[in-house]
C-alpha cells in the first residue's frame, strides 16, 4: 500500500516521463550489470553512485552511452581521490533524456612495471571527447596513466615539474623552491 501511495505522489508531479524513464533505467541497469557492480547507492532522485570493479572495461561505458535505456551522452567530470595505497576515480555522466546523473566510482591500484610507480586505467576518449582534457588533468594531478590515451601530457603544471601534487605522498613545499624576482620580473627557480 505504501508503495502505491509513493507512486501516486510521483505521478502527480510534472516530471512523470522522466520519473518513468529513471525507473526503467534502474531495472535495466540491474538486469544488465547486476552481478558485476559492487554497490549502487541512490543519492537522490536525480543522482546515483555506482561502485564498479576494476575489471569492467570500456564496454561498460559504451553501454551506458549508446543503449537507449541509459543514454548517458555527456561526461561532465572526472576526478580522483587519493588514499594511501589506492586511488578512486569518479566519473560523472549525465543523461539529458532521463534528467539524471550517475557517479561511477572505481578503485585502482599502483602498477610497478619497469620500475615505475603509476596508477593505470583504461581511457574513454574514444567514447567521450571531453575525456581528453579531464584525463590529462587527472594524469597531471594524480599520476594516473590512461591506457589508450593519445595525448597524455601535463596541462596544469610546468613541463619540468616532478611528482603529482594531489597525491598524499607529495611534499607540502614541493621539490623545488620557486619565487618571483622583482629585478628579472619573472619566476626564478
Amino acid at each position: 500500500m505504501v508503495h502505491l501511495i509513493e507512486i501516486s505522489h510521483k505521478l502527480k508531479k510534472k516530471n512523470v516521463q522522466s520519473w518513468l524513464a529513471r525507473e526503467l533505467f534502474f531495472y535495466s541497469f540491474a538486469w544488465q550489470f547486476g552481478t558485476n557492480v559492487k554497490n549502487i547507492i541512490k543519492c537522490n532522485n536525480f543522482c546515483l553512485l555506482i561502485k564498479i570493479p576494476l575489471n569492467l572495461s570500456i564496454d561498460f561505458f559504451f553501454i551506458l552511452k549508446n543503449y537507449w535505456q541509459f543514454n548517458f551522452k555527456i561526461l561532465s567530470d572526472l576526478t580522483g581521490i587519493d588514499y594511501n595505497n589506492k586511488l578512486l576515480l569518479i566519473y560523472c555522466l549525465l543523461s539529458i533524456d532521463l534528467n539524471f546523473r550517475i557517479l561511477i566510482e572505481t578503485e585502482i591500484f599502483k602498477t610497478h612495471k619497469n620500475f615505475t610507480n603509476f596508477y593505470e586505467f583504461f581511457s574513454i576518449t574514444s567514447l567521450y571527447s571531453s575525456a581528453n582534457w579531464l584525463e590529462r588533468e587527472v594524469w597531471d594531478m594524480f599520476g594516473v596513466r590512461f591506457i589508450g590515451h593519445n595525448d597524455l601530457r601535463r596541462i596544469l603544471t610546468d613541463y619540468g615539474f616532478e611528482g603529482f601534487p594531489l597525491r598524499k605522498n607529495f611534499p607540502l613545499t614541493g621539490f623545488l623552491e620557486v619565487r618571483y624576482d622583482e629585478e628579472c620580473k619573472s619566476i626564478v627557480y
